[in-house]
């Protein structure tokens, strides 16, 4: 690879004059918005971005870098916590401008653009009753959330994001738009499910849609932390039996300032049980009960909400701006050694904000056989993400650190695989986050981007 320099004007000219959206370079109006994502800690600075107002838009862009052999990134949401959104001196397609989301209630089932967000989503599919598993913080980015797996509320109940995907278009290496699904080019569908961004932008999602709400059951209960060791024995006793309608994540982090919760307790370690019951509101309260009956917790704000509300409650929690670094094991189970040792590092956390949650899994999920989909970890019953949060940039090494070594210390009870989504580390992951299915992925990819043109990602490269 050469080395890049940044593009001169006659170039920006000619890509400008083949373009129907926009072509932003320093020192443009809404360059330094378009290059900013949710993770404060990237500030990469592309030579140009390129904001596509449709399919035609992404293959002049994908054209115009291979043929000066620059460096190509990808942003939809923005979201991904490793920042593979935004290149330095290349150019980076920023897809936030094809947000529409259209809805077909008669078949249930949804097309959606690569620049919409999980807000975007659901609300139009609640319009008529429906949803799809997906991210649960509204401003995540349909298309990385399912290029990845997704994993969201609804998951144990009816699958991944992929898992109810009918079809995509995709711009492939070569500028090139293509269909693929189960009966047109069905590797490349195969991969695209849970290969994260490795052999194409896709420009458009066909989801299947299921009845879900309007409202769901919610919310978190909330237990001082010296109960934490019997309070998970008994969520790890109750996630055993629980149904598919219900989902609880637990999670290890200092008591956030909520109304409903004492200002004595703000700012010390908490265990949080974030219950969901997608079904009937009665029945989900008695599946719950066990869990709200235990012990004595500081709060109980489980209640009905609309499935809108559930989706966005934590977005103030994770909003943009803060310096994060994720890395996330998965779990067939948990055992004693693992929870002392969320104990142990959840009580030496560096920051207010940072935790270790751990998301319960299984259910639809695992009905998927580990090689129908790229994503291969149907066998995992929680991923335990361990998620350093800060502002200060001199505690990077730090909060790095500590996330780390938890990591380190779970990796002896994991199962080696980590869901790529929540993995900070921009690459050297490839194997974790793809398992089994590494070597056909790596086919795969010599098919469809023999160059390596997608390659900011945890990175599949081509056979030789």
């Amino acid at each position: 690879m050469t080395i890049n320099a940044p593009i001169d004007e006659r170039e920006y000219d000619t890509l400008e004059q083949r373009l129907h959206g926009e072509a932003l370079q320093p020192g443009d109006d809404g360059y330094d918005e378009a290059r900013s994502i949710w993770n404060a800690m990237i500030d990469r600075e592309p030579s140009v971005i390129v904001c596509p107002t449709g399919a035609a838009d992404v293959m002049t862009a994908v054209t115009f870098a291979r043929e000066r052999d620059l460096p190509l990134s990808v942003k939809g949401g923005g979201h991904n916590v490793a920042g593979n959104a935004i290149c330095d001196d290349g150019l980076t397609i920023d897809l936030s401008s094809m947000s529409s989301v259209r809805v077909d209630p008669a078949a249930q089932t949804a097309r959606v653009g690569p620049g919409a967000t999980m807000a975007d989503l659901d609300h139009e599919t609640q319009a008529f009753g429906l949803a799809t598993p997906g991210g649960v913080i509204s401003t995540t980015g349909v298309a990385g959330v399912t290029l990845g797996g997704g994993i969201g509320w609804l998951s144990r109940k009816y699958g991944l994001s992929i898992d109810n995907l009918r079809s995509v278009d995709v711009v492939t290496a070569d500028g090139e738009v293509v269909t693929a699904n189960e009966d047109e080019n069905p590797d490349l569908f195969w991969a695209i499910r849970g290969g994260s961004g490795n052999f194409g932008i896709v420009t458009s999602f066909e989801f299947d849609l299921h009845e879900v709400g309007p409202e769901v059951l919610f919310g978190p209960i909330v237990y001082p932390y010296e109960d934490a060791p019997d309070v998970f024995a008994r969520y790890e006793e109750f996630t055993r039996d629980a149904p598919r309608e219900c989902t609880v994540w637990a999670n290890s982090v200092a008591a956030p300032p909520l109304p409903f919760l004492p200002e004595a307790v703000h700012g010390t370690t908490v265990l949080i049980l974030m219950g969901f019951y997608a079904g009937d509101l009665d029945e989900g309260k008695a599946v719950l009960e066990p869990l709200r009956e235990f012990g004595e917790p500081i709060a109980d704000a489980v209640e009905p909400m609309r499935y809108t509300e559930a989706q966005s409650l934590l977005d103030d929690l994770y909003a943009e701006g803060a310096r994060n670094y994720w890395k996330a094991p998965n779990f067939t189970a948990l055992g004693e050694e693992t929870i002392d040792t969320i104990l142990e590092y959840a009580e030496r956390s560096p920051t207010p904000q940072s935790e270790i949650l751990i998301h319960q899994v299984g259910g639809a999920v695992n009905d998927v056989a580990s090689d129908a989909t790229a994503y291969p970890h149907r066998d995992t019953e929680f991923i335990v993400t361990v998620a350093a949060r800060w502002e200060d940039r001199t505690k990077d090494d730090e909060c790095i650190a500590w996330v780390r070594e938890c990591h380190d210390a779970l990796a002896e009870t994991a199962t080696g695989g980590t869901y790529v989504n929540f993995e900070g580390d921009r690459e050297g992951r490839e194997r974790n986050a793809y398992g089994e299915n590494y070597d056909r992925l790596v086919e795969s990819k010599h098919e469809y981007d023999p160059e390596n043109r997608f390659r900011l990602n945890q990175n599949v490269k081509p056979a030789d």
